[in-house]
């Protein structure tokens, strides 16, 4: 009865062994993955602002004003 447990120990002693090579691996894998540097292409897709982005920028301002003006007085 022993022997048949001592080998379902080792068989899954070998088992853990492979499970934890391949999660080493597969950390070693995305560890090299991750330090690729993704400001190479920046600023590449950027679109320039419309036409009207000063009148958004307005309004901002004309509600932040309005608000000062709300609270102070």
């Amino acid at each position: 009865m022993a022997i048949i447990m001592n080998k379902e120990m080792e068989k899954r002693s070998e088992l853990t062994d492979r499970v934890n090579a391949n999660l080493r691996e597969r950390e070693a894998q995305t560890s090299r993955d991750a330090k690729t540097d993704f400001t190479e292409g920046y600023g590449k897709d950027l679109k320039k602002s419309g036409k009207f982005s000063w009148v958004w920028f307005l309004l901002i301002l004309l509600a932040a004003v309005s608000l000062i003006v709300i609270f102070v007085f």
